[in-house]
């Protein structure tokens, strides 16, 4: 008896830890996706670019309730294999931009599909769905984000960046950052050396 309730078990219950949320992408969205789990009393997190991550073991009933709830307010909830998809994307362009010592001369679009076979047109337009832009968008901002790291924490010239991110010129690296994040790299590391300065002087009143 207790082996077929083990079983019935395993049919009935899923061992899902993130799935993500198709058109998730603006503040209402999440409140809608967290209300929604509340009453299910799901103990989850809500993740940056449109992913759920489920703290307990959920049941397909829930699952279920809980796809078709968000259904109703346009947001479709992803299987494991479409959020598997979408996952392995981000992390590829994580790794690929700050973790390699120089970024690849090889199309994004071609380390893409090194890594993922079945990144095809229809998962990447998902992919867009679900994060709120296009992945060429995500790339850009990842990069953007390791160009930061490079002028603060190892003090890099704008000429050695260009090389390690594979930049045409510094004109070009500086137009991108400048369009991203309103600053030019000489105005960002400004500004935050201020800021620094400014801590130094009231370290009980900013954080970082």
């Amino acid at each position: 008896m207790n082996n077929g309730r083990e079983k019935a078990r395993e049919v009935t219950d899923i061992a899902v830890n993130k799935l993500y949320v198709r058109y998730m992408i603006s503040l209402r969205c999440k409140t809608i996706v967290k209300n929604e789990l509340d009453k299910l009393n799901i103990r989850y997190a809500i993740l940056e670019y449109g992913a759920i991550e489920f703290f307990e073991v959920i049941s397909s009933e829930k699952i279920s309730k809980l796809k078709e709830n968000l259904l109703t307010f346009g947001l479709l909830l992803m299987n494991q294999y479409e959020s598997k998809l979408i996952d392995r994307i981000i992390i590829t362009i994580f790794e690929v931009v700050h973790s390699f010592d120089e970024l690849p001369k090889l199309k994004y679009s071609e380390i893409i599909a090194n890594n993922l076979i079945e990144a095809n047109e229809s998962v990447l337009k998902i992919f867009s769905e679900v994060v709120g832009m296009s992945v060429i968008q995500f790339i850009v901002i990842q990069k953007v984000e390791r160009i930061k790291e490079l002028l603060i924490y190892e003090s890099m010239s704008l000429s050695d960046i260009c090389n390690k991110l594979n930049y045409k010129n510094e004109e070009q690296l500086i137009a991108q950052f400048k369009k991203y994040t309103g600053l030019t790299p000489a105005d960002y590391i400004s500004y935050r050396n201020e800021r620094l300065r400014i801590k130094s002087a009231f370290p009980d009143r900013i954080k970082e």
